[in-house]
């Protein structure tokens, strides 16, 4: 196993401990509540996100001369950690008509801009892969058939969307 290789394991396992942690640290006053907290939603997202890159690093089997690519691409597509700042939310009813459609392509604007800068990673690294690696990338990434997002589907079939229209005071269409 070389030495870049065994330092991004170290990585994620030492991510995944500080996460358990803190996890055990917090004080057990919300027990009773069903719902987990943010924090605790935000430790589970950040531990399963190095379960499955490590899963793909390993299955990828990279030679040495990728290992530089794939920590280029790891780290242009890590999710970026909540900094505890929200903007002031203002109940999306309370909006006017225009408010809500800024808002919208606001959200748009930014969702481009990440897709873009992912679009960039995968394409450099997808370029460091030999055919068989880049077929391995093609199941298992985003949207593979066996990444875990096909046939996983909420009951109103649609994957995990929690906001936007017909939640949250927003318009709901009267059936």
């Amino acid at each position: 196993m070389n030495t870049l290789r065994k330092s991004i394991l170290i990585g994620f396992t030492v991510l995944g401990m500080a996460a358990a942690q803190a996890q055990e640290a917090k004080p057990m006053a919300r027990q009773h509540d069903a719902h987990p907290t943010k924090e605790q939603v935000q430790a589970k997202m950040a531990d399963m996100y190095a379960k499955r890159q490590a899963r793909m690093h390993d299955l990828l089997k990279l030679t040495a001369q990728q290992e530089s690519a794939w920590a280029s691409y790891q780290a242009a597509i890590k999710p970026a950690a909540f900094d505890g700042q929200r903007p002031e939310h203002k109940p999306f009813n309370k909006l006017s008509s225009p408010e809500r459609l800024t808002l919208a392509l606001d959200m748009t604007k930014k969702h481009e801009a990440a897709l873009e800068t992912r679009l960039k990673a995968v394409t450099a690294f997808y370029a460091q892969l030999n055919p068989a690696q880049q077929t391995l990338f093609d199941e298992h990434s985003f949207g593979g058939e066996r990444d875990g997002f096909r046939g996983r589907r909420g009951h109103d079939g649609h994957r995990g969307h929690h906001g936007g229209w017909g939640h949250e005071g927003g318009p709901r269409h009267e059936g």
